[in-house]
């Protein structure tokens, strides 16, 4: 949950609807890969449910993602074609939003565009500084995020009770 935090704490409650009306809820069961190296990818993924493994073009192990991570983050920002593969362990699901949809909010709204690319950025430098932290050890929550962290939270349950229906 962590993770969602970083994104959800730049975004805005109406970012928050946004990404929850244009996206779609996508299912996986146990070994479906939602992601393929050197396939090319249309959605940016938010995690909401399950585990996935992330493998490079050897099939070795390199990253496990769960609910709150992003997926498909680094080709959206770079628009280079996916260098790993994601699959599911288990029975998981993702809010799927496709790009040209966020490409085109973007254009209509460059509020929505500089909060939703520093959100990703700060959601990368996170996932960089806990590769490069010793082992053991756990990087600590930035200052910023602190002060957002119960507002990001609060997002976060508000985005997946909106995913499954419960509010609207």
């Amino acid at each position: 949950m962590r993770k969602a935090l970083y994104i959800l704490g730049d975004l805005d409650d109406a970012d928050i609807l946004w990404l929850a009306r244009h996206g779609n809820v996508r299912s996986l069961t146990p070994g479906s890969q939602l992601i393929r190296a050197g396939q090319p990818i249309g959605e940016l993924f938010f995690v909401t449910d399950g585990i996935f493994d992330v493998t490079n073009a050897a099939g070795t192990a390199i990253a496990e993602l769960s609910l709150g991570d992003v997926v498909g983050e680094m080709s959206f920002v770079e628009k280079a074609l996916p260098s790993a593969t994601v699959t599911a362990r288990g029975a998981a699901r993702v809010l799927a939003v496709p790009r040209a949809a966020i490409l085109a909010a973007f254009a209509e709204d460059s509020g929505f565009a500089a909060r939703f690319y520093r959100a990703l950025a700060v959601f990368l430098s996170d996932r960089l500084r806990t590769l490069s932290a010793p082992a053991g050890s756990q990087a600590e929550l930035d200052e910023g995020l602190l002060d957002t962290i119960s507002e990001a939270g609060d997002r976060f349950v508000r985005l997946i009770a909106i995913l499954e229906g419960r509010i609207s």
